[in-house]
């Protein structure tokens, strides 16, 4: 409910900065419309032709629209920051309790900070209210500068160091009260390059808030470069445990005949015909598994010649994995390329049958000590680490006899299965065979899943 209520208030914030685009001429309304991702209206009034393509933008579009309004200066600093805390929350952003950030700001120096006073005062705008709008009409009006945060901190931090601790600073800018996402995404900029153009110094600062951010079970953590400098994001604590995969064996036809061509290194083979299981063995990078990533690979391991035809081999090879018996499988996979159209590149691949656990015997063989679960139907890598699980499940999950009766033990091994997956970093959403066997009923849900999920995980 609360989800859907702050939906329908940044629809009602983007409504109102879309309603700006009537600024055009008739002539370059429809280019506006293009560039900020709303669909085309031609008839009325300027007005009119706003509302109305504002209209047709649906749920799932709505953020991206409003990235767009956003980035072509639409909005006034307020609306901006009420649409950004909107977004941002969709995320679901880890908790920053007011207290941790107190003790996190009182461990800063800001002379390690303000080493750039224009880089440091573009920050402190991107991410804060420092005055009013209408403060330089009103100052002509009076003659004189009247009271604003900006014109406190050039006097207090800039110009007389030593006034303000960055303790002062940092409640001055109302950064205690800010919403979680918003004193995330303000860390990470105040340590990087775009502020700090010393590796020296970037280095140091980030460890001495991670000090206070583990306290919440986050971190700071290297993800990246920016230009040769390390790039840091926030991210759970939870997932240290989650290394990057050496083997990523997918797409399984058959349970694959493994065997090791270097125990110690990890080395691993598929004996007899390869392509019945594939292997991606490349490291995985920050930015988590692609399909760009995916048909890179696929195209240089068979050399093929152009990326149409590297895509859509690619793309029959995938779904020719999933069960002739499921096909609630076969339209979660269908559903979600078509969903995504060209955005699938920049996206998390889906990867079909993924082999969680390997053992070269049987489960009658092995007995009790049996694995519980060998393969996942489908696997997402995400940045940060992050893995997701999208399991489809028909009546064998819980029933025997063909379906005919409970089964409460297979329920109860499913249930324990998940448990061992979330322990091991993994999320685990799971959909009722029945709502993805009809297609159009499987693209309405997913339509509504996919864009919520990449929020939540910070993939969109």
């Amino acid at each position: 409910m609360a989800a859907s209520r702050d939906r329908s208030t940044l629809r009602q914030l983007v409504g109102e900065v879309a309603a700006r685009l009537g600024g055009n001429t008739h002539a370059t309304l429809s280019e506006a419309f293009t560039k900020v991702g709303m669909p085309q209206s031609d008839e009325g009034t300027k007005h009119e032709r706003v509302e109305r393509s504002f209209a047709q933008v649906s749920d799932s579009d709505l953020p991206a629209v409003a990235q767009n309004l956003l980035a072509g200066g639409y909005a006034n600093t307020a609306q901006r920051h009420r649409i950004e805390d909107l977004l941002w929350a969709e995320s679901s952003p880890p908790e920053i309790p007011r207290r941790i950030r107190r003790e996190l700001a009182r461990s800063l120096d800001l002379a390690d900070i303000v080493r750039s006073e224009s880089r440091f005062m573009a920050l402190l705008e991107r991410f804060w209210v420092l005055g009013d709008e209408m403060s330089p009409l009103v100052d002509a009006f009076f003659g004189s500068p009247g009271p604003s945060l900006r014109r406190d901190i050039e006097q207090h931090v800039l110009r007389n160091p030593g006034d303000w601790s960055a303790e002062d600073l940092i409640e001055n800018l109302g950064a205690f009260e800010a919403g979680d996402a918003r004193f995330a995404r303000f860390l990470e900029e105040l340590v990087s390059a775009d502020v700090l153009l010393d590796e020296t110094v970037q280095r140091p600062l980030v460890a001495a808030i991670n000090e206070h951010l583990r306290g919440a079970a986050i971190e700071l953590r290297e993800t990246g470069t920016d230009g040769g400098y390390p790039r840091f994001s926030m991210v759970s604590t939870r997932l240290a445990e989650n290394r990057k995969p050496k083997n990523i064996i997918f797409a399984s036809l058959t349970k694959p005949d493994i065997r090791f061509q270097s125990a110690m290194d990890n080395d691993i083979e598929i004996v007899g015909d390869p392509d019945k299981s594939l292997v991606y063995d490349r490291p995985t990078p920050a930015a988590g598994l692609r399909w760009r990533d995916l048909q890179t690979w696929w195209q240089e391991k068979h050399k093929i010649p152009t990326d149409a035809d590297a895509k859509s081999s690619l793309y029959r090879r995938l779904r020719r994995s999933l069960p002739d018996n499921s096909p609630g499988q076969q339209n979660l996979f269908d559903c979600y390329h078509q969903i995504l159209g060209a955005k699938v590149y920049d996206h998390p691949v889906l990867l079909p049958e993924v082999w969680l656990h390997w053992d070269p015997q049987t489960a009658r063989e092995r007995g009790p000590q049996a694995l519980l679960r060998s393969r996942m139907d489908f696997l997402l890598l995400l940045p940060h680490g992050q893995r997701i699980v999208l399991e489809v499940d028909g009546s064998q999950h819980y029933t025997r006899d063909r379906g005919q009766r409970p089964d409460s033990a297979k329920y109860a091994q499913t249930m324990a299965s998940d448990r061992d997956l979330k322990l091991r970093g993994y999320e685990v959403f799971r959909f009722g065979h029945d709502e993805l066997m009809d297609t159009s009923a499987a693209q309405a849900l997913l339509e509504q899943f996919l864009p919520a999920l990449f929020q939540r995980f910070d993939c969109a």
